[in-house]
């Protein structure tokens, strides 16, 4: 794993991305000077501004289609689904962009069209065989020296497993005496990472030992929220806020945070505009009421407020008042907002609370006060993701499907929280990102 402003990636997925970014600017770059897939050779200048654009450009529409994910890695039918909507997506940017830059009316643009997606097949298509060849060499691999006494669960850690990193166990050397340290040279000649061991059994001269070599000192719960990115709420210790890097933000941050949310929420109200007026209509077209939903949700420190939405279920579908979890083929659901469900058009109208500073764009998903009242009793922490905004879309969203049940919002609470720890501009451009893949691929939908 890698940590970048806060959020550990990894390591083998980042080294693909930077791979694949130089792969394309390279093939994009050699086939516009040399004029390949356009009629006439483009100066070295322009390739290379291209270029650049395109492969920044590519990276984030391989993201968005979900071609990072382990799990999608060794799925044949998803990365061929994958790669069409990556096709499709980065088409329609290159399209776009060269007719800014140029004349409709130059056959340029279209050869350059060509030139953008022939050079994104090749740049990734090496780029993914060379990761291949490293990983299967062991190249990509992590080597971490796990100390007796660890939970069980560690030990069993298999090189490869779907879904988390490329963690290879590593026993300590058979002549050491108890409480003992590997020296550095050995430590660098197993080629460790990591150390994995409770902080009790770390004593000062081990300590300095695994420091003088380089290598981390993790704890067992740490390696699991470096290698799940989530964190298990009933192991958080009582103070843990108190290290929760994503709480400390000057007003700056605050500020700056605030403005992408505006900024964000105008740029998706402004292109999805055709889109509201359209279902407005159809959802009074295809069941009697209005066409927002209206609904108290928790916000902020426990603040209720009111959220918007378009309306998928039918007038009265919680009889009495009394809130219901949401279930596979809930007979409340229209027609209609069966299909904004799994398109999560329905949600659109929360712009409105973005704009309002109820909601960001980037949060916990906002609960029902019931739910949050249930859930807080037998949940630990369950209430300390009310210490930042909730948000349309958020880290649990994206990586575990929708909940209905307490322990599915056990186990998104556990993503939650990771974000609260954690929580980034950088974090949040991923979410975002991620959210494309969600919307595209249905993942999660209810």
């Amino acid at each position: 794993m890698t940590s970048m402003f806060g959020h550990d990636v990894r390591s083998e997925l980042l080294i693909l991305y930077l791979a694949e970014t130089a792969s394309v600017f390279l093939a994009v770059y050699a086939l516009a000077v040399l004029g390949v897939a356009q009629d006439t050779p483009v100066n070295t200048l322009d390739a290379g501004l291209v270029a650049m654009a395109v492969a920044l450009c590519c990276g984030v529409v391989v993201g968005a289609s979900g071609l990072y994910r382990p799990e999608v890695l060794s799925r044949a039918r998803r990365l061929v689904a994958g790669g069409f909507v990556a096709a499709l997506l980065l088409l329609i940017l290159t399209w776009l962009g060269l007719q800014l830059l140029v004349p409709a009316r130059d056959p340029f643009s279209w050869g350059m069209v060509g030139a953008v997606l022939l050079g994104c097949a090749l740049g990734v298509a090496v780029a993914r065989l060379g990761c291949i060849a490293a990983s299967r060499y062991g190249l990509l691999t992590r080597r971490l020296l796990i100390l007796p006494n660890v939970p069980a669960r560690l030990v069993g850690l298999r090189e490869g497993e779907a879904g988390r990193d490329l963690l290879v166990p590593v026993n300590m050397p058979a002549d050491l005496a108890a409480g003992e340290a590997p020296s550095p040279d050995w430590l660098r000649a197993q080629r460790i990472w990591a150390v994995v061991a409770e902080s009790a059994a770390v004593t000062a001269a081990m300590r300095q030992q695994f420091q003088e070599a380089g290598v981390r000192i993790l704890s067992p719960d740490e390696l699991d929220e470096c290698r799940l990115n989530r964190v298990a709420p009933e192991r958080l210790p009582a103070d843990w806020l108190a290290t929760a890097r994503g709480l400390r933000r000057s007003q700056l941050g605050q500020a700056l945070h605030r403005a992408v949310d505006v900024v964000v929420a105008l740029m998706i109200l402004l292109v999805t505009f055709p889109v509201w007026a359209v279902t407005a209509v159809l959802v009074r077209l295809d069941s009697p009421g209005p066409v927002l939903y209206r609904q108290v949700r928790v916000g902020q420190h426990g603040k209720h407020f009111t959220l918007y939405k378009f309306r998928s279920m039918v007038v009265d579908a919680e009889a009495g008042g009394a809130a219901r979890w949401a279930m596979r083929n809930d007979p409340r659901v229209t027609r209609l907002g069966r299909l904004m469900r799994l398109s999560r058009i329905d949600e659109l109208p929360q712009l409105i609370n973005v704009l309002r500073g109820d909601m960001a764009i980037v949060g916990p998903r906002p609960e029902r006060p019931s739910f949050v009242e249930q859930l807080g009793s037998v949940i630990p922490h369950y209430n300390d993701r009310a210490l930042v905004k909730p948000g349309i879309t958020g880290w649990a969203q994206v990586n575990y499907p929708y909940g209905a049940s307490v322990e599915d919002a056990r186990m998104k609470l556990a993503y939650d929280l990771y974000y609260v720890c954690r929580r980034s501009l950088f974090l949040d451009l991923i979410i975002m990102v991620s959210t494309v893949r969600v919307v595209l691929f249905q993942d999660g939908a209810r």
